[in-house]
């Protein structure tokens, strides 16, 4: 990717058809699956089928995505309709270009669309001041989820 691609305006839309979806999938599977060793048989799963999919688009390329899917009931302790935020994924080679911030809020913006009371969501710790600087709070301790360390972390509006 050249500097002059790199500096090219990133939009963020809603996935919109199956072609779109196989994007945000093959970005997944970059970052995942080839960079971080997460076994294939558990990166998809039945969330995508009816999760809200975004994607970032720099210089007409699919560069990162995220996805938003409403939970069943609130986290304990909690009321309200909360949602999650997953398998957000930048292409290495757009990592420093804020992407991350973009996808994050526009998944937020979509959760506030639908009434969403909080989000939660299971941060890798190389992340957690990322997510930090977005208003997210740990809750509880380390775990092991895809063979990584993570923890969780949620948002209340």
């Amino acid at each position: 990717m050249s500097d002059s691609e790199n500096t090219q305006p990133v939009t963020i839309a809603q996935v919109q058809n199956e072609a779109e979806l196989f994007q945000a999938l093959a970005i997944r599977e970059v970052v995942f699956i080839e960079e971080q060793h997460v076994p294939e048989g558990i990166e998809r799963d039945a969330e995508d089928a009816k999760a809200y999919h975004v994607l970032a688009i720099q210089g007409g390329h699919a560069v990162g995505t995220g996805r938003l899917a409403m939970l069943a009931e609130p986290p304990e302790g909690k009321a309200g309709r909360w949602a999650k935020i997953g398998r957000m994924a930048v292409l290495q080679s757009h990592r420093k270009a804020r992407i991350g911030s973009k996808l994050l809020t526009t998944l937020e913006e979509e959760a506030r669309r639908r009434g969403v009371t909080g989000i939660i969501l299971h941060a890798q710790l190389f992340a957690l001041e990322f997510y930090k600087k977005h208003g997210y709070e740990p809750v509880g301790g380390v775990f092991m989820e895809a063979g990584l360390e993570h923890l969780a972390m949620q948002k209340q509006f």
